[in-house]
C-alpha cells in the first residue's frame, strides 16, 4: 500500500544522520535492581528522545509500519518528536494503539517494525519502541494523559460485551467506543489488565503504568466489571439474551498451564509460572509479610523453559532471594523463544543458564517437598514442527541436582469453561475458540481474538486480532441495524 511521507521536521543533513548513534536506554545497576522490583529500564530523555527520532532517513516507502501489527503510523510520530511536539506524537500513535506506554515496554520490536527498519541494513535500527515509550511517559507525566481529548460520537443504542480486559480486549474496547457503541469489559480478576497485570513483573511493567491506560478507556467511557466469570457468574447466551448486548468479543487469553507430565510435579515447592507469577505480580507476594501472599523464598529454584515467561520467573525468583536462580532449557540459548534483551537482562542480574538439559523427575524429602531434579544433557538433531533443531537426550547422561524450588514456564492452553458451557462455539483440538481472520466464530454474533485463537503470542499481536475484530463487530452492528429498518 502507498503511504505519503509526512512533513519532514527533521533538519538534520541525511549524511549526519548515519552518524548519530542508537541512544542507550538508561538502566539500573544489574546488582542493584537484582535485588528490588523497581523498573530496569528507565527511558529516554528528552535529548536522546529527538536524537533517536533524527536518525530516521525517511524512507520513501516506510516499511516499519509493515512490521507493525497494529500498524502505528511512525514516521509521522517520529517527525513530531523531531519537532518536540512529544503530546502530537503520542496522539498520532493513539490512533491505531490504545496502549503506547504498554507496548512500548514489553513489544518485540526487534522482529516486529525494528527488523524491517532500512537503517537496520548497514546501521542499528531507529528505536521505535524506546521512542514510542518515551512520548506515552511523557505526556502522562506532564499532565497531558497519553491521549488527547474525546469527542464522543453519536450513540448508536447497541451494546457490546467484551470477555477479558487484556491486550486483545482493550483494543476492542477502545475502537469500538469511538464508534459510539456502548462498552462493557467483563474480567474474572480483582485486578484490570489480564496477562498485562498478572504475567508481567512489576521491574517490566509497573502496574501504575496499566491503571492510566484503563483509566483513560474509562474516561472514554467504556465500563469495567471485575470479578466476573463469563460462564459461571453469567453465560454467554445469558449477555445476550438476557442483558440485551448485540455482541460479544472473548479475548480470555490462555491462562492455563501446561506441566511437563513427569514425576514429582504436584510436590510442594513446585510451581506454575501462572501461579507464580501471579502470587507476585498481581497479588504482591514480593512484599510480603506487608502483603498476605506469601512466596517461597528458595535458595536453589530453577525456572524449566526459555520463553519470556520463563525469564520474567526467574528473575522474580532471584529478586526473591534465591542464592541461585536458573534457567533449565531441552535447547541451546539459539533457540530460545525470549527477547535478547531480557536474557541479557537476567544474566547481567546473576542468572544461570542451563541450556541442553531437560528435568525427567523431581524428588522429595519426607515432607513432600521438593529436594532435587533429575535430569538428562541434551543435543540437538533435526528440526521439528516448529523450525527449530529437536532436541535428543544423550545416551548416559542422567544426573541429579540440588534445587528447592522449581518454575514450570512450559505454555499455557485455554481454558475450557467457555467451550463447557457454550458449545455452540467451535474449537480446535487444543481447544482455542476457531475463529476467521476477522474474529467471527461459530456462534452469532459471538466474536473472538488475541492468545484464546492464536495461543500464547505477543501483546501486541493479540491486540492487532482485536482491532481487526473491532472492524469486523462494527459492520455486523451496522448491518443488524439495516436488516431490522
Amino acid at each position: 500500500m502507498k503511504r505519503e511521507r509526512p512533513e519532514s521536521f527533521n533538519t538534520v543533513p541525511m549524511k549526519e544522520r548515519l552518524t548519530i548513534p542508537r541512544q542507550d536506554m538508561p538502566e539500573q545497576d544489574p546488582m542493584e535492581r537484582s535485588g528490588n522490583f523497581l523498573e530496569v529500564n528507565l527511558g529516554l530523555t528528552k535529548e536522546q528522545a529527538v536524537l533517536e527520532a533524527q536518525r530516521c532517513i525517511e524512507c520513501k516507502v516506510p516499511s516499519c509500519m509493515d512490521g507493525c501489527p497494529v500498524s502505528i503510523k511512525i514516521p509521522d510520530f517520529l517527525q513530531l518528536i523531531c519537532k518536540e511536539d512529544f503530546v502530537g506524537a503520542a496522539e498520532k500513535i493513539k490512533e491505531d494503539n490504545s496502549l503506547p506506554a504498554i507496548c512500548g515496554r514489553v513489544c518485540p520490536q526487534e522482529t516486529q517494525c525494528e527488523e524491517v527498519c532500512v537503517m537496520g541494513r548497514r546501521f542499528e535500527p531507529v528505536a521505535i519502541g524506546r521512542l514510542e515509550r518515551f512520548v506515552a511517559d511523557y505526556t502522562m507525566q506532564n499532565g497531558n494523559g497519553s491521549t488527547k481529548a474525546f469527542d464522543k460520537p453519536e450513540p448508536t443504542g447497541q451494546k457490546v460485551a467484551i470477555v477479558g480486559s487484556g491486550p486483545a480486549g482493550l483494543a476492542v474496547a477502545s475502537d469500538l467506543i469511538k464508534e459510539g457503541h456502548a462498552v462493557t469489559v467483563f474480567e474474572a480478576l480483582h485486578e484490570y489488565g489480564g496477562v498485562l497485570v498478572y504475567g508481567i513483573p512489576e521491574f517490566r511493567l509497573p502496574k501504575v503504568i496499566l491503571k492510566e491506560e484503563v483509566a483513560n478507556l474509562e474516561a472514554m467511557g467504556v465500563k469495567f466489571v471485575k470479578n466476573f466469570i463469563v460462564g459461571r457468574t453469567m453465560t454467554i447466551q445469558e449477555l445476550m439474551v438476557e442483558e440485551g448486548y448485540d455482541a460479544v468479543f472473548l479475548g480470555l487469553g490462555a491462562g492455563l498451564p501446561r506441566f511437563m507430565n513427569i514425576p514429582g510435579e504436584n510436590l510442594n515447592g513446585v510451581y506454575s509460572a501462572n501461579e507464580f507469577l501471579t502470587r507476585s505480580n498481581l497479588m504482591r507476594g514480593y512484599d510480603f509479610p506487608e502483603w498476605d501472599t506469601p512466596l517461597y523464598r528458595a535458595k536453589n529454584a530453577i525456572i524449566v523453559g526459555g520463553g519470556n515467561t520463563a525469564m520474567d520467573a526467574v528473575r522474580t525468583a532471584k529478586r526473591l532471594g534465591a542464592e541461585q536462580a536458573s534457567i533449565v532449557y531441552r535447547r541451546s540459548e539459539e533457540e530460545m523463544p525470549a527477547r535478547n534483551e531480557e536474557i541479557h537482562h537476567a544474566k547481567e542480574e546473576g542468572v544461570k543458564f542451563m541450556n541442553l538439559v531437560n528435568p525427567i523427575e523431581f524428588i522429595s524429602d519426607d515432607q513432600g517437598s521438593v529436594v532435587a531434579a533429575k535430569c538428562l544433557r541434551m543435543e540437538l538433531g533435526e528440526p521439528d514442527d516448529s523450525g527449530r533443531r529437536r532436541p535428543v537426550p544423550m545416551e548416559g547422561s542422567e544426573f541429579v541436582m540440588d534445587v528447592d524450588m522449581v518454575v514450570i514456564a512450559v505454555g499455557n492452553g485455554s481454558n475450557p469453561l467457555i467451550s463447557q458451557t457454550t458449545p455452540e462455539i467451535e474449537t480446535n483440538k487444543w481447544g482455542n475458540i476457531v475463529a476467521d481472520e476477522e474474529g467471527r466464530t461459530s456462534m452469532e454474533g459471538v466474536f473472538a481474538g488475541g492468545d484464546i485463537v492464536s495461543g500464547g503470542a505477543t501483546v501486541i499481536l493479540a491486540m492487532g486480532q482485536g482491532r481487526k475484530s473491532a472492524i469486523a463487530i462494527n459492520e455486523y452492528l451496522k448491518a443488524k441495524v439495516g436488516s431490522s429498518a
